[in-house]
């Protein structure tokens, strides 16, 4: 009984903790956020399909998240999302090339391109899921133009693009380096 009690006391504790913790959207906002995603990934897919070239990956689809829904985020600037998911995606290809693939190969990967991120100041958690997939798929060098550079760079002019024309969305970027 006391036990249950003191469960009982510790979730509302944490509860209120994580929710003074946790940023609050807006029902607007919320559906402005989901609609500069769902933009910018039909743009992203329309231009694959125009150029035939590969824009549309997961990792690119995680940037959305942050792109769109929480911008203000350091994680979300124009330098974390180019040099971030540039380096995760140069790790990958380093590391397939010279250690081939393999769950080790994957793992080093993702710590790698965390600790290179944090070092240069450029940390995108995207960017861990770049490295993963060009090692999983052990993607060629030109995986680093299309899709993530070419990728990134048109994410980030949709998100600058979005955040001045679409009324109630959130102003982006903060800084650019």
């Amino acid at each position: 009984m006391r036990a249950a009690r003191r469960l009982r006391i510790l979730a509302r504790r944490e509860r209120r903790r994580g929710r003074r913790y946790q940023p609050r959207f807006r029902a607007r906002q919320s559906g402005v956020n989901a609609l500069g995603a769902l933009a910018a990934l039909v743009l992203l897919g329309l231009l694959s399909l125009w150029s035939e070239r590969p824009l549309m990956v997961a990792p690119l689809g995680a940037s959305c998240v942050l792109l769109f829904a929480y911008p203000a985020s350091p994680l979300a600037q124009p330098r974390n999302l180019v040099l971030g998911n540039l380096l995760g995606g140069l790790v990958g290809v380093l590391l397939v090339r010279s250690l081939g693939q393999g769950p080790l190969v994957l793992a080093l990967a993702v710590a790698l391109t965390i600790l290179l991120g944090q070092i240069w100041r450029c940390l995108h958690p995207p960017a861990g899921g770049m490295a993963f997939l060009a090692v999983f798929l052990a993607v060629p060098w030109g995986f680093l133009v299309f899709p993530v550079l070419g990728g990134s760079l048109l994410l980030l002019l949709l998100a600058w693009s979005f955040s001045r024309w679409v009324p109630g969305a959130a102003p982006y970027p903060r800084h650019w380096l």
